[in-house]
Parts: structure tokens; sequence; C-alpha cells
């Protein structure tokens, strides 16, 4: 390959990592401020882990994904769950211990990286969802930053302006190879 096909792909690279960027952030972002909460993707809510209670495996600062929704009587020994310890606290802790069964079912949970299992048994209607073993380290810093107004506003706008100045330095770098073409055709003739 010569150096020219070299500069094409890394240029087409460059491209289409800058616009799926963008892309990804504008629907993280609206996703985030349609549901007034933690963005959801494809049935999936993302959520911010900041505590390091579940390390190594689940990173403070990652996001993780988890499936809201269905029985939440279902889970069983070594499950990972989601679920709220207040009005304004989630934690998301590992099931060691199933207790009770139907509407009385408890789960004795406790985080990977803690000594000894929680103090309260978490009751299943207090269960948001489970950990699917999906994780992104450190994007939740970014998450949580997209949630502020300054950061959303940021994070749609800073893609999007290195997607045009990019751009723009491409379109130069062109019309600068035909100004040189042209000029070599007119020195020939």
């Amino acid at each position: 390959m010569n150096v020219i096909k070299i500069k094409k792909w890394v240029s087409n690279i460059i491209t289409s990592l800058l616009f799926l960027t963008l892309i990804f952030t504008a629907v993280v972002v609206i996703s985030s401020k349609a549901s007034g909460g933690e963005p959801t993707v494809m049935g999936y809510q993302l959520k911010t882990v900041l505590s390091g209670s579940m390390e190594p495996g689940i990173q403070t600062g990652s996001i993780i994904a988890i499936k809201p929704g269905g029985d939440m009587t279902r889970f069983q020994k070594g499950d990972v769950i989601t679920f709220k310890e207040s009005e304004e606290k989630l934690i998301t802790h590992r099931v060691m211990e199933v207790k009770g069964t139907g509407d009385n079912t408890q789960y004795i949970t406790k985080g990977d990286n803690n000594d000894a299992a929680d103090l309260d048994p978490v009751l299943a209607a207090n269960v948001v969802g489970e950990y699917k073993g999906f994780t992104i380290p450190y994007i939740g810093y970014l998450l949580s930053t997209a949630q502020s107004k300054t950061g959303s506003a940021l994070l749609l706008i800073l893609p999007g302006i290195l997607l045009l100045l990019y751009s723009g330095i491409t379109i130069w770098k062109a019309i600068k190879e035909v100004d040189v073409k042209k000029d070599a055709s007119t020195i020939s003739n």
C-alpha cells in the first residue's frame, strides 16, 4: 500500500469515529433528557457506578447496562441485581441468598468487594433490574456530566465542532492537491 492509500484509510477511520461519537453522544443525551434520568438504549438502562463495592468486576466510574422489568422474584444466588436502597439511591450487588417466595421474596445481597453481606434484605418490590454483564469503564463519569445542562451542551457541541474542523482540514487539503495538480498541468503545457 502506498502512503496516499494509508492516509485515505486513516482519514476515513477518523471521520467515521468522530461521526459515530457525535451520534452516540446525541442519543445518550437525548435519551437521558427524555427519560428524566438514566438513558435507555435498546431496552437496557444505563447506570453509573459510584462506588467500588463490586470491583474488580465493575469499576467505579463505569456504566453498566441493566435489564429492567419482568418478574422481580426470579433471581437466584449469584445473580447481580440493581435495587433501591432509598428513593434517591440505587445499589448493584450480587444475590447471596434468597428467602421467601412470591410477594414475600427477599434477597440477601453483597458487593463482591465487601467483607460482609448488606445489613438489610432487599424486597423483590425494590429490585429495579438485573445486571447483564455489560460494563464500560470510566464512561460513567462522562454520563454523569451529560446529565447537567452544561455537560449535555458540551457533549453535543464538542464532537460536532471536531467533526467540522476535521472536515474543513480535509477539504482544505483536497483543494490544495487540486491546485498543485492544476499548476503542474499548466507548467507541462
